[in-house]
């Protein structure tokens, strides 16, 4: 039956009969076509139902099927077709891509595609059907034989078109072209996809097509600007120049020293030892790596991963060297457009050195080499001052070769506090070889803070009752108080111990400023101004702290706006000194011994790498000295540049090394506190965190009263399950020498999202959106601008730990397998980041959204989590989910062995500058500070030789000088 259809059909010599759903009528203006076609027509409808016929042969229209997630960046064999593969009958591909992306078209139009079949054989060849095997979403795309009528075509041929999902049999004629035509009805934003069977002879080929649909707003969002990776060479590269290739090196004037004086202790040089680099860049294990990390080798196992560290530095700033490069006039300054600055593609801050040599034309007229100073990171440039010199005679237009050299001082800083690490005990150090396990004798206290818990209370009694030893830790996950108890602890020995000295130290400004906030601002102790000093790195800008605050800070004799830190007389005045870890030094440098503080308490330690949290502690510490630890190391940890520095150990904060030892571990009270009750997250915002991180031990405190009034109805589909995915099927992009990623489907989305929630009232500044590129950060912030007007806090995870939001959205930007698997590999984004999952999905009190690809995300242990957590709970919205499966669960230790760091790249400002990563193939890593580039210091004024010690930083490349 089969057969002698299609000869009736050759015989007829019509161009296709196609079937249509039985609720579709010919055109009635097609007479010719209704009277040869309409038992045919008829027949095919009757053979769509189901009657049973005992001829094989019969004409079947196939159910429709699933073709699942097809991923365009990823299933290349979808699209890279090759004929001779497939038989002598050749089929075009729909909608080729263009550039590796689907065709962009706004949601609403219907665009479509000429599908070409030839048949290349000397023999005719049955073309049995032509049917759209699935289409996500569903019938969005439809088969035609006539060309889909345009805007200009007459009303005689809009009326006859006529499309559908199927074609049935035809004979193709040896040598000749059959066109069809594949049409698509964009009718949401995102991907949309299609799978089209050519069933020919015994034979079935398949062809996907892909389309991808925005709206105003993402178009808005498109890069004119196509990517250009640029070319790094991964080999060691020489330098451009040698300043001790005989040319004359003139150095640009540093800064008026703000600390003319000498500093107590001056800061030796610690070069890196030539024997130790031979084996580091020959890539052999150093002897003090070998036996691993104990109390004989402390000292040497961490100097040796500071070098590996340093040596990594090293050469990622040679990495970005230039050449035939221009500089433009900026006030006193020159700058510099620096590709991939704006992702720190390089780590660039103020304080690093540049060399520029003037390209001369004349081979016996040889410039000299400038070396000037990087005074201000910007955006897409730096801020350069050279000497005089240089600055007097440039003109625009003149050319120079430019090499950078990072600021030392950081990393000789942490060189420091290693080798005055040698005189700590091996009990505080290893805690667990302690021969007598402590037992601390508490007594009842009135709290000042009427409002600590039981916890919380426990932490301070037990803080108040150490008299030295290990270190003390407050476990303080997310949301439950932390801060709280660490301030009633610090007032408590304020007030009731005249003889105490507290050090307070955060890894950032923003940090150490909430800290004396919180301090000053309890009325139930009044600090006087003598007693306490928030001590800042010296190029700190004064206009960076709150003026309340800046009674409590020191200053230049000479310049009231600038910061100093105050002589050793003035010092050992003070009951309570708040610092940055790095700014600790300071006070060593002034003279302070150890001993001299009675109690050291470290804020956020589990974001400091160990060597940083031996600054404050080596140097002050004595064995009656209480050490408290406080922080979460489940969420974010040091950011280290060298894989290897990060897999012996380097990535692995004190604290958290701690935690993973006896005593620590079994939650032994008198070594460690942990924090249980929540008074940030909404209950069902909390029970995934608390399940995947904290072994269901923490307890949703948030009030009811303290709600947002929020309306949710029409919003989120389940009103009691604040908790909602969105799933966008978008596409990753980049542009012009900017390897970071963005996503505008998703930026779309958010913004989308935004308007939707500031209509019911929210306010701008009770909403957030983290996402973990810098280029959708610039996107987002972008859109919003242009369609919003608001100002709305975007940035990355980082830029948002210890923060919150009533409102949290989060973009995940992924959206292809391909590049997936390279973020895994290189530790980027959210997938295989448990911390800065954890992070993200706990700074929402009142509601969280995610957004992204559920194909994707899926892929991830703790991302799957939550998407079924939102599916099972009826909150979910957008497109087809992928199907259940569960993900191996991995453990965060073992996975940290096999990959970098789970915390490296972005350490991120407060300016949102953020993610750090290197492009495909580098070796991920990455630093932006927490706060301004003001806030972290860059403080000029050590010893005489050095620039000075600023505020913050987890490792040697620190925005803190």
């Amino acid at each position: 039956m089969r057969r002698k259809f299609s000869l009736s059909l050759s015989i007829l010599n019509t161009e296709n009969v196609f079937v249509t759903k039985q609720s579709q009528l010919l055109n009635p203006n097609c007479e010719t076509m209704v009277a040869l076609c309409s038992t045919l027509i008829s027949f095919l409808f009757y053979s769509m139902g189901s009657v049973n016929y005992d001829d094989e042969t019969r004409s079947v229209i196939s159910d429709v099927g699933d073709i699942g997630n097809v991923d365009f960046a990823n299933d290349a064999s979808f699209y890279n077709y090759k004929s001779e593969n497939e038989g002598p009958v050749v089929i075009s591909v729909p909608f080729p891509l263009v550039d590796g992306k689907p065709e962009f078209v706004v949601v609403g139009e219907t665009v479509f595609n000429p599908i070409t079949i030839e048949n290349t054989s000397p023999d005719a060849v049955t073309l049995w059907s032509v049917e759209i095997y699935d289409s996500k979403p569903k019938d969005s795309f439809t088969l035609s034989v006539m060309e889909p009528p345009s805007p200009d075509s007459d009303e005689e041929y809009i009326k006859s078109f006529v499309e559908s999902f199927s074609m049935e049999d035809r004979t193709l004629i040896p040598g000749r072209t059959l066109t069809i035509w594949l049409s698509c009805k964009a009718v949401v934003k995102g991907l949309h996809t299609t799978a089209v069977h050519f069933n020919v002879d015994d034979d079935r080929i398949e062809r996907v097509g892909f389309i991808m649909a925005e709206d105003k707003i993402s178009r808005s969002l498109t890069s004119n600007k196509p990517y250009n990776r640029p070319m790094r060479n991964k080999s060691l590269i020489p330098r451009i120049f040698s300043p001790n290739a005989g040319l004359k090196l003139i150095r640009g004037s540093r800064p008026a020293k703000v600390n003319s004086r000498p500093y107590r202790y001056k800061l030796l040089e610690y070069p890196i030892p030539k024997a130790i680099r031979e084996v580091i860049e020959s890539k052999a294990t150093p002897d003090s790596l070998i036996e691993g990390l104990a109390h004989k080798n402390y000292a040497p196992f961490f100097r040796t991963l500071l070098i590996m560290e340093e040596i990594k530095l090293e050469y990622d700033m040679r990495t970005y060297d230039m050449q035939n490069v221009t500089f433009k006039t900026k006030g006193k300054f020159l700058t510099l457009q620096v590709p991939g600055l704006a992702e720190r593609r390089p780590s660039l801050v103020t304080g690093d050195l540049i060399i520029a040599k003037p390209v001369s034309h004349n081979e016996h007229n040889m410039p000299p080499l400038y070396k000037g100073h990087i005074f201000r990171v910007e955006a897409e440039e730096v801020l350069l001052q050279f000497h005089e010199d240089l600055h007097g005679f440039h003109s625009e237009g003149d050319r120079y070769d430019v090499q950078f050299e990072y600021n030392r001082l950081s990393m000789r800083r942490l060189y420091q506090a290693l080798e005055a690490s040698g005189k700590l005990d091996r009990e505080f150090l290893f805690p667990e070889f302690s021969l007598n396990e402590r037992r601390i004798e508490t007594r009842p206290l009135v709290p000042i803070s009427c409002n600590l818990n039981e916890e919380q209370l426990s932490s301070v009694e037990m803080i108040l009752g150490c008299k030295g030893g290990p270190p003390y830790v407050v476990h303080g996950p997310p949301g439950t108080g932390k801060s709280v108890t660490l301030t009633e602890a610090i007032l408590q020995l304020y007030k009731t111990r005249r003889n105490s000295a507290i050090l307070v130290c955060a890894p950032s400004n923003n940090a150490a400023d909430h800290l004396l906030a919180r301090l000053v601002m309890e009325n139930s102790v009044n600090i006087r101004k003598e007693d306490i000093l928030r001590l800042n790195a010296t190029a700190r800008s004064v206009d960076d702290i709150k003026s309340e605050f800046l009674e409590f800070c020191s200053f230049d004799q000479e310049d009231m706006m600038v910061f100093s830190c105050p002589i050793f007389e003035q010092l050992i005045r003070y009951r309570i000194v708040i610092s940055t870890y790095a700014s600790a030094a300071l006070l060593y440098a002034e003279g302070l011994q150890m001993g001299h503080f009675t109690h050291i308490f470290l804020d956020e330690a589990a974001q400091a790498s160990e060597p940083e949290t031996m600054i404050p502690i080596s140097h002050f510490y004595r064995r009656d000295t209480v050490v408290v630890l406080a922080g979460d190391p489940l969420q974010l940890g040091p950011v280290i540049f060298s894989k290897d520095a990060e897999s012996y150990g380097l990535g692995k904060s004190f604290m958290e090394r701690l935690c993973e030892s006896k005593f620590y571990k079994d939650g032994d009270q008198n070594y460690v506190t942990k924090l249980v009750r929540n008074y940030r997250c909404h209950q069902h915002i909390l029970s995934l965190p608390s399940e995947l991180f904290y072994k269901g031990d923490l307890v949703s405190c948030k009030e009811d009263d303290t709600l947002y009034p929020l309306t949710w109805k029409d919003f989120i589909p389940n009103s009691e399950f604040p908790v909602l995915f969105k799933g966008v099927q978008g596409v990753d992009e980049r542009e012009g020498n900017n390897p970071s990623w963005f996503n505008r489907i998703e930026a779309s989305e958010v913004v989308e999202v935004i308007l939707n929630l500031m209509d019911k009232g929210i306010k701008s500044e009770d909403i957030g959106v983290i996402t973990p590129y810098r280029q959708q950060v610039l996107k987002i912030s972008k859109a919003l601008e242009t369609f919003v007007g608001s100002e709305i806090k975007v940035g990355t995870v980082e830029s948002f730990q210890g923060q919150e939001r009533e409102v949290i959205i989060v973009s995940t930007v992924r959206s292809t397998i391909k590049h997936d698997e390279t973020d895994k590999r290189h530790c980027l984004g959210f997938l295989s980041n448990p911390r800065r999952f954890n992070v993200a999905i706990t700074r929402a009190r009142s509601l969280l959204i995610a957004i992204g690809n559920p194909h994707i995300i899926c892929k991830d242990e703790h991302w799957n989590k939550l998407l079924w957590h939102c599916v099972e709970n009826d909150s979910y919205k957008g497109c087809f989910l992928p199907e259940k499966v569960e993900i191996e669960k991995e453990e965060i230790v073992e996975a940290e062995s096999e990959n970098c760091n789970w915390n490296c790249g972005s350490y991120v400002n407060a300016n949102e500058t953020d993610n750090n990563w290197k492009e495909e193939g580098d070796n991920c890593g990455s630093w932006e500070p927490t706060g301004d580039w003001g806030d972290n210091g860059n403080g000029w004024g050590d010893d005489g030789n050095d620039w000075g010690v600023g505020d913050s930083g987890t490792t040697s490349k620190q925005n803190d000088w």
